[in-house]
C-alpha cells in the first residue's frame, strides 16, 4: 500500500505509519521494484517495513505485489531517499536501514548527489532505534570507499560484522550484479547512542 503523510512538513508519530508503534520497523531506501522488501515482508510478518521509492512506476508496482501477497506489513513513500530520514520520519523509530545499490554518481561532477554523507549519517542515527543497524550493499568500489570513510569516521556509528547466516535476501540488482561476476561490497553499523 502506498503510504501518504497527512502533512509533509511536520515530523510523523510510528502509529502514522503503522497502527502497531510496537512492532519493529525496518526501511529501505530507494527500494526500487520492491523485490527485495516484499521478500522480507513475507518471510518477517511480526515485523513492518517501509519502502522510500521516488519514481512512481516502481512505487505502483510494488504496492501490486504487496496487495496481490496480501501484506499488510508493508507500506511505501514515494519520496527521494533523504527527505523521509531528515524532516519526515520519528526519532529511533527503526531497528534497522537498508541501502542497498544506491545510485553511485560516477562522475566526479556528480559526487555531490550521492546519498551517504555527514548529513545522512546524522539523520540515519536520529531516525535508528538505539542499537539499530544500518546495511549498506554496492557493486561500486570506489563509492564504497568514500561511503565507508565517512561512516567510520561517525562517532555514533560502529562497523559490526555482517552476519553470513541471517536471512537477507538478495535484490534483483544484486542478482545481475552476481551473475556478472562483479564483487559485491557490503557493511554493517550499529547505532551506539
Amino acid at each position: 500500500m502506498q503510504f501518504s503523510p497527512s502533512d509533509y512538513f511536520t515530523k510523523l508519530k510510528k502509529a502514522e505509519i503503522f497502527p502497531d508503534p510496537e512492532r519493529p520497523l525496518e526501511i529501505d531506501l530507494g527500494c526500487g521494484d520492491g523485490s527485495f522488501l516484499i521478500d522480507l515482508a513475507v518471510h518477517f510478518p511480526s515485523k513492518n517495513f517501509l519502502g522510500v521509492e521516488r519514481l512512481l512506476g516502481r512505487v505502483r508496482r510494488v504496492c501490486r505485489r504487496s496487495q496481490k501477497e496480501g501484506l499488510q506489513n508493508l507500506k511505501v513513500l514515494r519520496l527521494e531517499s533523504s527527505y523521509p530520514l531528515e524532516w519526515l520520519l520519528p526519532d529511533h523509530c527503526a531497528s534497522r536501514v537498508h541501502l542497498l545499490f544506491p545510485d553511485p554518481w560516477p562522475k566526479k561532477k556528480h559526487h555531490k548527489r550521492r546519498l551517504v554523507s555527514e548529513e545522512f549519517c546524522t539523520s540515519l542515527v536520529r531516525v535508528l532505534e538505539p542499537n539499530g543497524e544500518f546495511l549498506f550493499k554496492t557493486d561500486h568500489q570506489e563509492y564504497f570507499e568514500e561511503s565507508m570513510s565517512v561512516l567510520n569516521s561517525f562517532p555514533s556509528l560502529k562497523e559490526t560484522r555482517w552476519d553470513p547466516d541471517s536471512y537477507y535476501p538478495q535484490t534483483d540488482f544484486e542478482k545481475l550484479w552476481a551473475e556478472q561476476g562483479k564483487i559485491i561490497y557490503y557493511a554493517r553499523f550499529k547505532s551506539n547512542q
